[in-house]
């Protein structure tokens, strides 16, 4: 008895190949990542403007960003505990 090649949850089968594969358009999306989306594409070009660079083509090294994600992330604490006090 054959098997048949059925797809997973999120694939389609190109039936001329057979190949399995995932569809590269998204028919539906998600309004929350849409938006935080657009929050990352305007910090981009806020941070491009500022330092006339991209994150990408920034020299800085490893400890540098080490660095800077700590600094990020004890911030981030602090929000926390504010907000864990206001009622």
């Amino acid at each position: 008895m054959k098997s048949e090649n059925k797809p997973y949850k999120g694939y389609v089968t190109d039936y001329s190949t057979g190949l399995n594969y995932i569809p590269t358009q998204i028919k539906q999306s998600d309004p929350i990542v849409e938006e935080v989306k657009d929050i990352m594409d305007k910090r981009s070009t806020k941070g491009i403007e500022e330092y006339g660079t991209t994150l990408a083509d920034n020299p800085d090294g490893f400890y540098r960003w080490l660095n800077e994600l700590q600094s990020e992330l004890l911030d981030a604490a602090l929000y926390i505990q504010k907000l864990k006090k206001q009622k």
